[in-house]
């Protein structure tokens, strides 16, 4: 980037940042972190300070006072469509509440901020054709997706209301070392712990899988390009990948035979198919760089040391 920039993020120390974090840092970004996880878990080495709070708490408006960030990432919330379904309350007040709070504290204390939100392609339900553009019609099959999509719309609130600058990118399906849930890490697991690999769907469903890296590099392209005036980014490859390709993938890194089955049982709220159409991010300089199958053994290598060590 042209400019070191001065960025809060909260939710630092979840799975996006164990990659991102690192990445900004090199950048030249000054990076103060925010989560409720206790400082041994943050990646302290990226940051350049680290608050220990539960948002949204009132010593967030003395941070933001007395350190004015040029930029704030909000990634924290709940990020689980099952939770969201069993748990409606907690994920409306942990995504969308907490956005709200976000936003209204950057309007009081810090309005010059840039504010970009991670959202969710959740927003999209089953797409009514693929791949998905920004300009289709939404249609939400979780809570989380619902709660998504409420988060987009305080964005663009508290652009035309009050003037902050917010943009909100529609993440595909996210994946990386340190990710230990969804699909990806369900098929490893079991695929290295156990002797054959049974699980959910059909196995056509399909994903449009985007690697933590190119999502902070996304994020960088926003935040240097992108005019900051409410709109929505979608996030992911361009590439439709079905979960049957997946696993076979992971199986070929692991070099075993393990016997597939599905149950043909498809969550309630999870989509059917995925496909992004990027050519929006694109026009503002962001392009993929990691390939699928690369990122997979990558995945499959961290996935083996942390469950047996080798």
């Amino acid at each position: 980037m042209k400019n070191a920039q001065k960025a809060s993020i909260d939710g630092c120390s979840g799975f996006y940042w164990s990659l991102c974090c690192p990445f900004f840092s090199e950048q030249g970004w000054s990076v103060i972190g925010i989560d409720s996880s206790p400082p041994e878990n943050a990646p302290l080495s990226n940051l350049a300070a680290y608050h220990c709070l539960q948002l949204p708490d009132p010593k967030l408006n003395n941070i933001l006072q007395e350190n004015p960030p040029q930029v704030c990432i909000h990634c924290a919330g709940r990020a689980s469509v099952g939770l969201s379904v069993s748990d409606p309350v907690a994920d409306f007040y942990a995504n969308t509440v907490l956005t709200f709070e976000l936003l209204n504290r950057l309007h009081m204390y810090a309005p010059d901020c840039r504010f970009i939100f991670l959202s969710s392609a959740a927003v999209y339900g089953n797409p009514e054709s693929l791949p998905v553009r920004e300009t289709q019609t939404v249609a939400p099959i979780s809570p989380y997706g619902f709660h998504k999509l409420m988060c987009e719309q305080l964005c663009l609130e508290f652009t035309k209301i009050y003037g902050l600058s917010t943009a909100s990118l529609r993440i595909f399906s996210a994946y990386g070392p340190g990710l230990r849930r969804q699909v990806l890490w369900d098929i490893c697991q079991k695929a290295i712990t156990q002797s054959s690999l049974l699980l959910q769907g059909t196995g056509q469903e399909s994903r449009d899988f985007i690697h933590a890296l190119d999502i902070a590099r996304a994020l960088s392209v926003v935040v240097e390009s992108a005019p900051m005036e409410g709109e929505i980014y979608n996030l992911g490859t361009g590439r439709e990948v079905t979960i049957y390709e997946l696993a076979t993938m992971v199986l070929e890194s692991l070099e075993q035979k393990c016997q597939m089955q599905f149950d043909g049982v498809v969550p309630t709220g999870n989509p059917l198919n995925w496909q992004a159409d990027i050519s929006k991010l694109k026009s503002i300089g962001f392009t993929p760089t990691v390939e699928l199958e690369r990122g997979v053994k990558t995945f499959v290598n961290w996935c083996r040391a942390e469950l047996v060590g080798v």
